[in-house]
């Protein structure tokens, strides 16, 4: 089972997030604690500067990006749209 640290910029873009959505990621991350890489969470490695990072999907819009921190554990960075969250 992995351990979730969340970062204060996670913390501070989860409160403004529609409810609908805000109940998807607690779902979703329930799934990741058990299986980062579980296939219907699209989790990926990014590329470039990014590239030690990963992120998985909430919904087509929503992504979470985190890092391992430890073999069990990781640190969720931040969440946002799709089009917003690789800035």
């Amino acid at each position: 089972m992995i351990t979730v640290i969340y970062h204060k910029d996670f913390i501070k873009h989860f409160k403004k997030l529609p409810k609908n959505i805000q109940c998807k990621a607690v779902h979703l991350e329930d799934l990741f604690r058990d299986n980062p890489f579980h296939p219907s969470l699209y989790t990926k490695g990014l590329a470039g500067p990014l590239k030690r990072l990963f992120l998985f999907r909430i919904t087509r819009e929503y992504r979470i990006i985190f890092t391992f921190s430890s073999q069990n554990e990781v640190l969720f960075l931040d969440l946002a749209h799709r089009k917003d969250i690789y800035r």
